[in-house]
């Protein structure tokens, strides 16, 4: 009779493999062994989900949020531009314009209170992935990320805004999305901030935040920046409000390691302090968060950290730094002076 040892207890066989072989989080079989005998898995360098590598390949759909792969026992919803959102992603997504003015709030006052308050009045458009594309084009900007997610305009031309939440039909798919023209007038430097629609609360702040930074630049009269410098300190402020929704929205305290850190909870109190009655009750809306949204937020932080690209990545890296260094205030008035981050 063959058996197998676990921690000197011995199992039958079928035992062992029940209790202790490994299962794949998305089609729920246990993991094969490969042509050496070994259990080969991945895994999802954030969430640990283990799969078989063969999902990397069969069309198996990610969470376009979280990036989780969806297994076979939960169907994601389905998006109009072919994106997947998993049901936790969904549970605080952002869908039409109107909705995200109450986050369009919050970056305000995130921005204000670290004394760098936008006094022009620049529209938040949320729109479909076409949309982002054609304003883009319109745009002709060069340096962005492989999926274009928010946008910072400058030139007048006409946006389709979604000006209606889609409703969920038959197999998880969002249907009936309405959109309406929306025309951009240049009264300042900056022409409107658009973002993608149905993206989950955070990382619509967290876009929303990178490209608020890019209004501010343009906004205060900085320089024509590197795209390593520009989009690195948009980065850190996005990095920064995360950070200070990530406090804000523990009922525990959370001690900070770094400047970085401390700026960013001196924001969500201050935040909290000289929030406006009408702000007030929309913040209210978000209550405590859920611990898989403070989850989201530590993935969206871990994602600006480990980007290995030379503009997003490193140009963070420099500017968290240089923050951490100088202070906020002083890398942005090193900037202002030289266009490159303090050493």
């Amino acid at each position: 009779l063959r058996f197998a040892v676990h921690e000197d207890h011995p199992y039958h066989s079928s035992c062992y493999k029940e209790n202790f072989h490994p299962k794949c989080d998305v089609c729920k079989n246990f993991i094969r062994t490969n042509k050496n005998g070994l259990i080969e898995y991945r895994a999802h360098p954030f969430w640990m989900q283990k799969y078989c590598p063969s999902h990397d390949n069969d069309g198996t759909p990610r969470c376009c949020s979280c990036e989780r792969m969806e297994p076979k026992d939960i169907k994601y919803i389905t998006l109009d531009d072919g994106r997947k959102l998993c049901l936790e992603c969904l549970y605080t997504s952002i869908m039409d314009t109107d909705e995200c003015q109450p986050v369009y709030i919050d970056i305000q006052e995130f921005y204000e209170g670290l004394n760098m308050k936008v006094e022009q009045q620049i529209p938040l458009l949320l729109v479909e992935r076409q949309g982002l594309n054609e304003a883009r084009e319109v745009e002709k900007m060069g340096h962005h990320l492989p999926e274009t997610r928010g946008l910072c305009l400058s030139e007048e031309q006409i946006v389709r805004m979604i000006s209606r939440r889609p409703i969920l039909g038959p197999g998880n798919k969002m249907i009936d999305i309405s959109t309406a023209p929306h025309k951009l007038v240049r009264r300042c430097e900056v022409t409107a901030i658009l973002v993608l629609y149905a993206l989950p609360r955070l990382l619509t702040g967290y876009i929303l935040a990178h490209e608020m930074m890019h209004a501010y630049l343009r906004l205060k009269g900085y320089r024509i920046l590197s795209p390593e410098v520009e989009e690195g300190i948009c980065q850190v402020l996005a990095h920064l409000w995360l950070e200070s929704e990530i406090v804000s929205g523990s009922s525990s305290s959370i001690a900070t390691t770094s400047e970085a850190a401390a700026v960013a909870a001196e924001v969500a109190v201050a935040a909290e302090a000289t929030a406006t009655p009408s702000s007030t009750s929309s913040s209210a809306k978000k209550g405590e968060k859920t611990d898989f949204e403070k989850k989201l937020g530590e993935f969206f932080k871990h994602q600006i950290e480990t980007d290995p690209s030379a503009i997003y990545g490193d140009g963070f890296r420099a500017g968290i730094r240089a923050v951490e260094r100088y202070g906020l205030r002083g890398t942005l008035d090193h900037i202002k002076r030289s266009g490159s981050f303090p050493s």
